[in-house]
């Protein structure tokens, strides 16, 4: 490139050719130097933004700790009040089953992201069973008509996502809901997919307009090797896919940042903690080729999980009396764990809830236990103090 005193020079010798070959460098500069200007401007505003995101997140979920048994009051109303409702829906008009939950998933899930973000769990949300309901989303939504895809996601809705609400036990506790959300997330893909496959002959007949041959079950017309590909193999292939992209997002690009701050939780961290702290069987297994290739062995049995459950699908797929019936073990399953939870394992929270208030402001806690203490002997009769 000249420099500027030979443009010059080179304006003087040829006057106009010259003055245009200036006048289109210095275009250039400016065009390139307005290009990263507007670029650095972005990113900042980008960084601005995510910044104002995350501190609402934190002011909101904040906000939510401060007034949790009124919000748990409520949420234990709406939650009756909404599963009822859902009840009705599912039997009055089970065609309308899956609008209710796309109308649920976009909801929730971007208000689970705020109370995440803010206990540093949002990890969560690059798991499994938020791939696969991004997935029925699209599908529900754009792709109606599309019966493989149909299949896919049938796959994975009564496979790994309805076996992991049986074997991790998600409990079914109408006052929080990151459990509803939870049960949820699992329990209701399968149920729409259900409906559609058994109680909307209009949706299946969608699928097949004219020249379909009329096929009331589209299924028992294939062969096996059809439904075993798209119950079974593709669906492995798209978990494949999942598992590499979130190896490569949380072991290998956000791998400091999970390094720098051991209170960030993701599966492999949260399920490794309390598989080490119970001593279990799974945690004696991971290690069976030492603790460096624990996480390793944690992808290999999930792995092993979701082969097995997806296996699964085809029985399933094929014979309504066993769907139903496996409709009816998750719903039980999740209703138990849920009872469960209410009276062994919260009735443990709240004491430790008691316990930490009372480490962390001790002249409060001897205060109010006081308190208690005289209002007992001011509503109780003498001969029973005395006693």
């Amino acid at each position: 490139m000249a420099s500027d005193e030979e443009i010059i020079m080179e304006y003087e010798d040829s006057n106009g050719d010259s003055f245009e070959k200036v006048t289109t460098l210095g275009n250039i500069k400016d065009r390139s130097k307005k290009v990263a200007q507007t670029k650095e401007i972005l990113s900042k505003r980008a960084v601005h933004t995510k910044k104002i995101l995350s501190k609402q997140a934190v002011k909101i979920a904040k906000q939510a700790e401060e007034h949790e048994q009124f919000i748990n009051k409520v949420t234990h109303l709406l939650g009756v009040l909404g599963f009822g409702g859902f009840c009705f829906i599912l039997g009055a008009r089970p065609q309308d089953v899956r609008y209710v939950y796309c109308v649920f998933y976009v909801i929730f899930v971007p208000l689970r992201w705020i109370y995440y973000r803010y206990k540093k769990w949002h990890y969560y949300l690059l798991d499994f069973c938020y791939y696969a309901n991004t997935i029925f989303i699209i599908m529900l939504l754009f792709y109606p008509r599309n019966e493989k895809l149909f299949m896919i996601c049938f796959s994975f809705a009564e496979g790994p996502l309805a076996w992991a609400l049986i074997v991790w036990r998600c409990s079914l506790v109408f006052n929080s809901v990151d459990k509803i959300v939870s049960v949820f997330i699992h329990l209701l893909p399968g149920l729409v997919y259900f409906t559609i496959r058994w109680w909307d002959p209009v949706f299946l007949e969608a699928m097949h307009p004219e020249g379909s041959g009329g096929r009331a079950s589209w299924p028992y017309a294939e062969s096996k090797s059809y439904l075993w590909t798209w119950l079974f193999v593709v669906p492995l292939v798209a978990y494949i896919i999942w598992q590499l992209l979130y190896y490569l997002i949380v072991e290998v690009l956000r791998r400091q940042r999970l390094l720098r701050d051991p209170e960030v939780m993701t599966s492999y961290r949260e399920l490794s903690k309390k598989a080490q702290k119970a001593n279990s069987v799974w945690w004696r297994l991971s290690g069976l080729l030492g603790d460096q290739n624990r996480l390793f062995m944690y992808i290999l049995f999930q792995a092993m999980f979701t082969v097995a459950t997806t296996a699964l699908t085809v029985p399933i797929f094929l014979s309504y009396e066993l769907h139903v019936i496996f409709q009816v073990l998750k719903v039980s399953a999740s209703v138990w764990n849920g009872g469960n939870f209410l009276l062994e394992v919260m009735p443990r929270q709240v004491i430790l809830k008691e316990k930490k208030k009372m480490e962390m402001h001790p002249i409060e806690g001897q205060l109010d236990q006081s308190a208690v203490e005289n209002s007992m002997k001011a509503s109780n009769p003498p001969e029973v103090l005395q006693s």
